[in-house]
């Protein structure tokens, strides 16, 4: 299978006074034409940061590229010089940031934030891009009679739809999603996953989700990634980790779901907390909170190694035979 986008051993870190912060620690994945990714982790496992290193926007300094490798469509990103990076960006690959409050200019019609980009990168009139906006509008469910309005006349989940068409204006090959709809209430965001699905299908998109939201994950992802502490310990289709999960840690995500079928029964939360990207611990990463962590664990770093079909996991009893966790009792 074609994939439009290849991370390979991608390292990055921050640079302060205080220490070195290790938010990217050698991460390697790829996404599938048309497919859509599934980046998951608490707050703090690197999942922004992975994103932004995507567009080479990691802020320098603190921040450093310090090695790895991102293709895009058979192109090095970290190689592209700016004005190669300014056409990439909106073009080739565009981003939903996670609060559309803080996404768009207030002091600028949503009609021109839309046309700006298609005037960038498509050499439009401003009024044929105005009229690209009104029909982005119109694709996102907005009327496009809106084009004329500040974002503080829109609702929370209107000014997300607008932050979505202007993502989608120059349809890129890959949509990058952070957190699309944590500023959202419930309804809205069954609304706004249900559209950006919907458009990434209608345009043959690739799409990155970043979330916690395991739920969302369900409803529109191909393929799932589990990062921890800057490294990604499973990763498989969504039907491999959902169905058949291996990693310690992907357990504990789900242990803590509520089950609907199972109203009477106690969450089972993952003791403790991430660890400080300044001072990770020796061996595995995720040692300190894991219920089957031996003293291997505390020593060796595990590399993500294929166990079966495309499914590959990041665990030192792995090479025990006999070794299986809970939610995966069969092995399969």
């Amino acid at each position: 299978m074609e994939n439009v986008l290849e991370v390979k051993d991608l390292v990055v870190r921050y640079e302060t006074d205080d220490g070195i912060v290790r938010a990217i620690n050698g991460i390697s994945f790829s996404i599938g034409r048309e497919r859509t990714l599934g980046l998951v982790g608490e707050t703090g496992a690197g999942k922004t940061t992975t994103a932004l290193s995507i567009l080479n926007l990691v802020p320098d300094p603190p921040g450093v590229i310090s090695s790895g490798s991102i293709i895009l469509d058979g192109k090095e990103i970290l190689e592209m010089g700016e004005k190669e990076l300014e056409h990439m960006r909106g073009n080739d690959v565009a981003m939903i940031f996670q609060d559309p409050m803080t996404a768009l200019n207030p002091v600028i019609t949503v009609g021109e934030q839309i046309a700006e980009s298609v005037m960038l990168h498509e050499k439009l009139s401003k009024e044929d891009a105005m009229e690209r906006a009104k029909e982005m509008l119109e694709l996102v469910g907005i009327s496009g009679s809106r084009a004329y309005d500040y974002p503080h006349q829109l609702s929370g989940g209107m000014k997300q739809r607008v932050v979505i068409a202007i993502a989608l204006a120059c349809h890129p090959s890959l949509l990058i999603a952070d957190e699309p709809t944590t500023a959202l209430d419930v309804t809205i965001q069954a609304q706004v996953l249900a559209l950006i699905k919907e458009l990434i299908d209608n345009n043959h998109m690739s799409m990155l989700m970043i979330t916690h939201d395991l739920g969302v994950v369900a409803e529109v992802c191909d393929d799932v990634a589990v990062m921890y502490a800057g490294r990604i310990v499973e990763i498989g289709t969504a039907d491999e980790v959902f169905n058949h999960t291996l990693h310690p840690y992907t357990e504990g995500l789900f242990d803590s779901l509520p089950n609907l079928r199972q109203r009477g029964e106690e969450l089972i939360p993952i003791k403790g907390l991430m660890p400080d990207p300044m001072h990770l611990p020796e061996g595995c990463s995720f040692n300190p909170r894991c219920p089957y962590a031996d003293e291997a664990c505390c020593r060796t770093l595990p590399e993500l190694k294929l166990v079966n079909g495309t499914h590959y996991v990041a665990c030192g009893r792995y090479a025990d035979p006999a070794f299986r966790i809970r939610r995966n009792p069969d092995g399969k």
